[in-house]
């Protein structure tokens, strides 16, 4: 079999962002459903994991049907072995726990954290499917002006971001 690369679109509840991320052992899925409790309490959420040795298994977990059903069809999707999915419900934003995600001992790299939509870049071999890299919303279409950076700054101060 040849090498074929390819973009897999994600997707999942409108109104919720997504961590995709690469790991290395079975032990994530409760590591990240513990800081999730820890760091926003109450906050929603679904985790998949695609485990890469033995049964091959996608590994949930989350405190929202809905949201672990998202994270699954994206792990599916692009079958790329020891690669986590975690879709944070409304409230609940990826500044929030990110820090403590990419400090988790089986985590080995990031590659989003966003609620733009994400196409995944795919290769697939006779082996297995493993993650590139994705596409994380769209291309610039200029540079910011004066007025543009005003209401950036505005939006981060409403956000409670900023202070002055």
């Amino acid at each position: 079999m040849e090498t074929r690369i390819e973009a897999v679109q994600l997707s999942w509840t409108d109104g919720a962002n997504i961590i995709v991320g690469q790991s290395h052992f079975i032990k994530t899925v409760e590591d990240i459903a513990e800081i999730m409790a820890t760091s926003v309490p109450g906050a929603r959420y679904g985790l998949a994991f695609n485990e890469a040795s033995g049964p091959c298994l996608v590994r949930t977990a989350g405190n929202d049907e809905g949201l672990v059903r998202d994270a699954t069809a994206c792990a599916l999707a692009t079958g790329a072995g020891h690669t986590f999915y975690l879709v944070l419900g409304a409230g609940a934003y990826p500044i929030n726990v990110l820090d403590r995600v990419k400090a988790c001992q089986e985590v080995c790299r990031i590659f989003c954290a966003t609620a733009n939509p994400v196409q995944a870049v795919v290769a697939r071999t006779a082996q297995g499917s493993g993650l590139l890299g994705v596409i994380d919303g769209s291309s610039p279409a200029g540079v910011e002006g004066p007025a543009d950076k005003a209401e950036r700054i505005g939006m981060l101060r409403a956000f409670g971001y900023k202070f002055a």
